[in-house]
């Protein structure tokens, strides 16, 4: 299946690697099959909804979570599945190179990639949301935290080779790829449970969405770093979706099989403590103790608080927690020194 997927993804990559933020919407939006306005009726009338985008399902609802590890590496985009994550966390590794944590449940694509290794700040969240944690490789605190059992998971640098392929039109480190069947193949091998569906996250109805207010947030820009462009996030919203675009260093962050933008319903942007614990530039990032922080959804943005409650990263307003639009997030995890006053730009 990997090496008839590699053949068409060869293909695929020369009609979607020059995919620019000068593109039309109507140039973007043609190449994304069925990822416009839901039918809210018939969403409303849903009798179960997934437990982290909050669409609505005629089926009954189940399915473990399952967080990878993936690259962002400008060597490793466009990247594959992205789109069908629920949530996906952006985070700082070594440096000023950030990695996602992609958290899927309600959709599996076929494939997911590049694979990158873990930091333990990744293993804590994927926990939060109890997913099956996948990655290629760890750092040596992420490595105590696996080898002890700390969390259900997947480490490519036992399965390399078998669960997780290498594709052979990128060079390593950016070229480990795992297929869901694989992912599926894995955990029965190791005896996970896949079939139990996390706690749901906190939805508003299409009502309460259509009142949301705030600062304009037609545009937003995020630095990642002062000195590295590369790493640098900005969002455009689509009146005709509701949703966002998103691009890294001016390209759309699409999918590398399909040519598919990734569209966003929410965008949190919370800043948090970083610090550089060795010569190597591991850090660690402190995602326990609240902050401040931006929730972007329907063209607006609102100032909220983060707190962490069991492990889960959530918006706050004088101490309630603030609902989501339905549809797919996007955490940006920012260093609180410069801060979101200096790193985010809001039109």
């Amino acid at each position: 299946m990997l090496k008839k997927w590699m053949a068409v993804s060869a293909i695929t990559l020369l009609l979607v690697s020059g995919c620019s933020k000068n593109e039309t919407d109507e140039d973007v939006l043609e190449k994304n099959d069925g990822t416009g306005v839901a039918d809210q009726s018939e969403d409303n009338k849903a009798a179960e909804r997934y437990p982290f985008t909050g669409i609505g399902s005629d089926k009954e609802v189940m399915g473990r979570s399952v967080a990878v590890m993936v690259n962002n590496h400008p060597a490793a985009r466009p990247q594959s599945g992205l789109g069908q994550a629920d949530i996906v966390f952006e985070l700082l590794a070594e440096g000023e190179v950030t990695r996602f944590l992609a958290i899927y449940q309600s959709e599996q694509p076929e494939i997911v990639g590049p694979v990158r290794s873990a930091r333990d700040y990744y293993i804590e969240l994927a926990k939060a949301y109890d997913s099956l944690f996948i990655a290629h490789g760890n750092s040596p605190e992420a490595k105590k935290m696996l080898d002890q059992g700390y969390i259900d998971n997947l480490n490519g640098l036992y399965y390399d080779g078998t669960l997780f392929e290498r594709v052979n039109y990128r060079q390593a480190p950016h070229n480990s790829y795992i297929t869901f069947d694989h992912i599926k193949e894995g955990a029965i091998e190791q005896g996970y449970d896949l079939d139990q569906p996390p706690a749901s996250m906190t939805f508003m109805s299409e009502e309460e969405a259509e009142k949301i207010d705030g600062e304009q947030a037609n545009e937003l820009s995020i630095a990642y770093s002062t000195k590295n462009p590369a790493f640098n996030v900005s969002y455009e919203y689509d009146e005709s979706t509701r949703q966002y675009k998103r691009a890294s260093n001016d390209e759309w962050t699409v999918d590398y099989d399909s040519g598919a933008p990734v569209l966003l319903s929410n965008i949190l942007i919370i800043e948090a403590p970083h610090q550089t614990l060795d010569a190597d530039g591991r850090r660690d990032i402190d995602l326990t103790s609240g902050g401040k922080g931006y929730l972007i959804q329907r063209g607006r943005m609102s100032e909220v608080n983060w707190t962490n409650k069991e492990g889960r990263i959530l918006p706050v307003v004088d101490g309630k927690e603030q609902g989501l639009v339905s549809g797919k997030t996007w955490i940006n995890v920012i260093p609180a020194d410069p801060g979101l006053e200096s790193s985010v730009v809001i039109n």
